[in-house]
């Protein structure tokens, strides 16, 4: 059940408000028009809170998250930065649009990042490695942090399918120096679209708030317009109706996350007896979002098992996404054949959404 499904009274309200207190759109300036009214900003603020974090930068959308995230590091061309072979095609894009070289690393059975193989792809190049909470599993984040910690690498999360999810108590995001969510509409909670990026570096966060907004400082002694800069960037500026969703949203997350999960264990109740199905591994500590239910199988017919079960759950299994060989593989360094363990699983992996949506009947087995 992710966030749209919960879409009510409460977003209404917060979206009245900011044209009740002046109807200004812009998340900076116009004082004397908006009534103490910024959306975005409050959004920020709780956001952090939520995390435990002091700093959050709210974007236009999750792959911006990654890309202003990146522009903090000062990357330079064929610098490289690894990521794993199972994500979105996201992940990579940004990577690519910061002029750095993606190199593709394993997966283990959490189907996330291979800590192993992490160890055994950075080179004098590397200088970031994004690890992604895929489909709201986290990652094997106390070994991965100290492989970065260890080699003074820079660890970003995408958790843009993490938020709400955590490891060991920790919320996921909040395990490397910056963490970056999605808010798109099939989020766990969504602005329709929206991002954000939390740091625990104060430094790294100034960089993010200038480089998202043109490199303005937004230096409260001089007007918005005459405002002074360190440096270039780009719009990635999240506008106030978004926020004031978000801010609705923020407050139903708990409640989603906990729906999510009751989804995931009827699904896997339902898929227990079937032979030959093997489950995802969850980290020790794991209290994922349970965006999705992801198992492997052996053959076709015991898969077929499994979906026909899923489906008397009341549960809609998706397609299962492989790698996105155009983006990553003509502009990375990894090459299909360094994937073994990624190509083995790849055509048995079967996500299964945990959500509310009841199964069509043109899909249902008897």
């Amino acid at each position: 059940m992710p966030g749209f499904e919960v879409i009510g009274a409460e977003e209404r309200a917060q979206v009245n408000e900011v044209f009740d207190r002046g109807g200004v759109l812009f998340r900076h300036g116009f004082d004397a028009l908006r009534n103490d009214c910024y959306k975005v900003r409050e959004f920020e603020q709780a956001f952090a809170s939520k995390m435990g974090v002091e700093h959050a930068l709210a974007v236009t959308s999750g792959t911006a998250a990654l890309r202003v995230a990146l522009s903090t590091l000062d990357l330079q061309p064929n610098d490289e930065v690894i990521t794993q072979s199972f994500t979105f095609v996201a992940t990579a894009e940004a990577i690519i649009e910061a002029r750095s070289v993606p190199v593709c690393c394993e997966i283990d059975e959490t189907f996330n990042m291979d800590p192993a193989d992490l160890v055994a792809r950075i080179t004098p190049r590397t200088r970031a490695v994004i690890v992604v909470h895929m489909l709201g599993t986290p990652a094997r984040l106390v070994e991965i942090k100290k492989i970065c910690d260890d080699r003074g690498i820079v660890l970003i999360e995408d958790a843009a399918w993490g938020c709400g999810g955590s490891l060991n108590g920790k919320p996921l995001g909040t395990w490397g120096a910056m963490g970056t969510f999605s808010f798109d509409f099939a989020k766990t909670m969504t602005t329709g679209e929206g991002g954000m990026i939390v740091f625990n570096d104060a430094r790294l966060a100034e960089k993010a708030k200038a480089w998202h907004d043109h490199g303005h400082e937004n230096n409260p002694a001089v007007p918005r317009w005459e405002d002074t800069r360190s440096g270039s960037g780009f719009n990635y500026r999240m506008m106030e109706l978004q926020g004031a969703v978000g801010l609705a949203q923020l407050r139903k997350l708990d409640d989603v996350v906990a729906e999510q999960r009751k989804n995931a264990a009827a699904i896997t109740k339902a898929i227990a007896d079937v032979a030959g199905i093997v489950p995802r591994v969850e980290p020790k500590g794991s209290a994922g979002t349970a965006d999705a239910v992801i198992f492997a199988y052996v053959t076709k017919t015991l898969l077929l098992h499994a979906a026909a079960n899923c489906w008397r759950a009341e549960s809609r299994p998706r397609s299962c996404p492989r790698r996105r060989r155009g983006t990553l593989l003509k502009r990375g360094r990894t090459c299909l054949n360094s994937l073994p363990h990624t190509g083995e699983i790849s055509p048995r992996r079967f996500p299964v959404r945990a959500r509310d949506w009841k199964p069509r009947s043109r899909y249902r087995c008897s």
